[in-house]
């Protein structure tokens, strides 16, 4: 667990940005089990590939014509429960932080793992997602 004195700007870099953040298990469910319409998840952490990479590219891909229904977050390492909640959403795939997935009618359509994230650009990464947004929002 890491101290919120830590964490709250990193979570506040998604959430002052429309993110909504989730903290319990059932939170998730009731945003993951949406039977209508696109949500994007990001998987936030507290390592550097989150903050270069990851945030700015989620928000960077927001700028796209086409976009998610529904902007969420859960926290690695803070919000346990809601971060193991998450992830049976994103199996098959392992535990990854952080980690953007793209869910639409409560099914996962797309997936950026760690190792799609780090060593990318924020612009790699938003331009990736700005395809999965024109494809399936």
């Amino acid at each position: 667990m890491y101290p919120a004195e830590l964490t709250m700007p990193m979570a506040k870099d998604l959430t002052e940005y429309g993110f909504e953040s989730l903290q319990t298990p059932e939170s998730v469910s009731q945003v993951l089990d949406n039977e209508g319409g696109t949500v994007l998840l990001v998987v936030n952490s507290v390592c550097g590939c989150a903050a270069a990479n990851a945030r700015p590219g989620a928000k960077l891909a927001l700028l796209n014509e086409k976009r998610p229904n529904k902007l969420a977050t859960v926290f690695a390492g803070v919000d346990q429960n809601a971060t193991a909640k998450a992830r049976e959403y994103l199996l098959p795939y392992p535990p990854s932080s952080p980690a953007i997935a793209l869910f639409k009618d409560g099914k996962l359509v797309h997936f950026l793992e760690r190792h799609h994230i780090e060593g990318r650009s924020a612009e790699i990464i938003a331009a990736n997602l700005q395809m999965a947004f024109d494809r399936f929002c």
